[in-house]
């Protein structure tokens, strides 16, 4: 597929911006995943010319102001190039050397990109910190209904050492948080995973995202019998959200969201305090 609209949507929570996509899919079946809201498939499209949008991020680079510290970076101004994608997934089917050179060498900008997997073929390219990678991570109960044909979550734990060891910089990804009975002892475990298996205590940070859901999503899941919906689609502590984009999502009440919200940053600032929160919604 040859990319032919190279828009670059600003953002200013996980990145300053989202560029252009270089693919658009995903080999992962995630019970929640947002890229499969209109579409049951494992469809996965790759841009034929990656040139081209490396190209238009650049000429977007060269017109920003000098960049001014902000959560997203205190340095360079960040790109997600991976907003419609598991890149690091995906990355046989990329030219992804020949991306990440692009952000390696350039002098005002740096690439991220989350992922579910621990993309052990990466490890042979050193960065020199110009590659952000967040590994998403939430307990394993869950992830092991929500998120089937991941990697175990104590093993993306794990990598996160490795990859800073490796040249990248990394950041955790908790995402999507999901509320359900006794969610916050899952977690209570999970930031203490966290906290044993982490070497770089000052380096990694944390954004933290709540569930968002779906209405079409949830009727195909139904009607594929995907196990999870039970946990994911709640209407008692859910509401109906207009998405940015224009779509028509749940999300939790913000009633209970604001409790939710106060509960989560508690325990986990009361376990892992150095894995500071960038943002949290």
């Amino acid at each position: 597929m040859k990319r032919k609209t190279f828009k670059i949507r600003e953002s200013g929570r996980s990145t300053d911006f989202i560029s252009p996509s270089f693919g658009f899919g995903c080999l992962l079946d995630c019970s929640y995943c947002y890229m499969k809201r209109h579409t049951n498939s494992n469809d996965l499209s790759i841009a034929t010319n990656p040139n081209e949008i490396l190209t238009s991020i650049n000429d977007h680079a060269m017109w920003l102001p000098s960049k001014e510290p902000n959560q997203t970076d205190s340095k360079y101004w960040t790109y997600d190039i991976a907003c419609n994608e598991d890149f690091a997934l995906h990355s046989k089917h990329h030219k992804w050397e020949y991306i990440f050179d692009f952000f390696k060498n350039h002098d005002r900008i740096k690439a991220s990109l989350a992922t579910k997997i621990i993309p052990i073929n990466l490890l042979s390219y050193d960065p020199n910190g110009k590659v952000r990678i967040r590994f998403s991570l939430m307990p394993q109960r869950i992830s092991s209904i929500l998120e089937r044909g991941t990697p175990k979550i104590i093993d993306r734990i794990k990598a996160i050492s490795a990859f800073i060891d490796g040249g990248y910089e990394v950041h955790i990804n908790f995402s999507p948080i999901v509320v359900y009975k006794n969610w916050l002892e899952d977690y209570k475990e999970l930031f203490e995973m966290v906290n044993t298996y982490v070497d770089y205590k000052d380096e990694v940070l944390a954004e933290c995202i709540f569930l968002t859901h779906n209405e079409k999503k949830h009727r195909n899941n139904l009607g594929n019998e995907v196990k999870g919906e039970n946990l994911l689609w709640q209407p008692a502590i859910q509401e109906t959200k207009t998405s940015n984009y224009g779509g028509e999502n749940i999300r939790y009440r913000l009633s209970y969201k604001s409790k939710y919200i106060e509960e989560f940053t508690n325990l986990h600032n009361s376990i892992i305090p150095w894995n500071t929160i960038r943002y949290i919604f």
